[in-house]
């Protein structure tokens, strides 16, 4: 299993690092380097984007990608490999067109499943984040599943 986080993500836990590549075996990876400085990462059987920010998602959606954590979901779908997403916003964000259209591209063009409602994560009021209550367990558990059917 490899790690991939966005740079502000890797910020967020910084002191964490250490600890998440003991866990997963190798590196974790938040910043392209310079190719002959770093390891091929092999194609993933599965590819789960947990937590999906709204600004992540419009980027994705239109073929940006600043960082290995939205290049590898993105080359990952054009190999027909199972690419799962589950979001993280408020209801407001949740209602932006935009964001909608980039859902809708992201699912119907490349094939994300997205992990929402029932399956994942319902957006939550505005001001009443709980990052606690993040359904972590059902991310990994869809991840499982595709990789089982894979």
């Amino acid at each position: 299993m490899h790690l991939l986080l966005t740079p502000a993500a890797a910020r967020w836990l910084e002191t964490e690092l250490p600890g998440l590549e003991e866990l997963t075996g190798h590196p974790v990876r938040h910043r392209y380097d310079a190719p002959w400085r770093s390891e091929p990462l092999p194609l993933a059987d599965v590819v789960l984007v947990a937590p999906l920010s709204a600004a992540d998602a419009c980027a994705w959606a239109a073929g940006i990608t600043p960082d290995p954590a939205l290049a590898v979901p993105a080359e990952a779908s054009y190999r027909s490999r199972p690419v799962l997403a589950m979001p993280y916003w408020h209801s407001e964000t949740d209602r932006q067109r935009s964001l909608r259209d980039a859902l809708e591209h992201l699912r119907w063009r490349d094939g994300v499943k997205l992990l929402r409602g029932r399956k994942g994560y319902r957006p939550h009021p505005p001001g009443q984040e709980d990052p606690a209550a993040y359904p972590w367990e059902s991310a990994l558990a869809a991840a499982e599943r595709e990789l089982r059917f894979y």
